[in-house]
């Protein structure tokens, strides 16, 4: 769990992704349709992948992507970037 922390506290927008999900390639399009440049984690391909997708599970993750961190803190997955989308208060997270 550390390592997925440490990881979502390294950059302004990270997503934690599988290159087949196409609800993760969503997200990141839309997060990159407000000018952000998130980092982005393939867990299917990272070599760490296993261990990141159990950590993010423990840290109440259902399912465990995509998951998004916005300023160092995890703000949960698909459903909670798009209500915070529809309520007009996704762009204010990080811009």
């Amino acid at each position: 769990m550390d390592m997925v922390m440490k990881l979502g506290a390294s950059s302004a927008v990270v997503i934690f992704t599988k290159s087949s999900c196409c609800i993760s390639h969503t997200i990141e399009t839309l997060i990159r349709s407000f000018g952000a440049n998130p980092i982005v984690y393939e867990l299917d391909t990272h070599p760490n992948g296993k261990q990141m997708e159990k950590a993010l599970i423990e840290l109440g993750c259902h399912p465990s992507v995509p998951a998004i961190f916005i300023g160092k803190e995890l703000v949960g997955g698909a459903n909670e970037i798009m209500s915070l989308n529809v309520r007009g208060k996704l762009k204010q997270l990080y811009c």
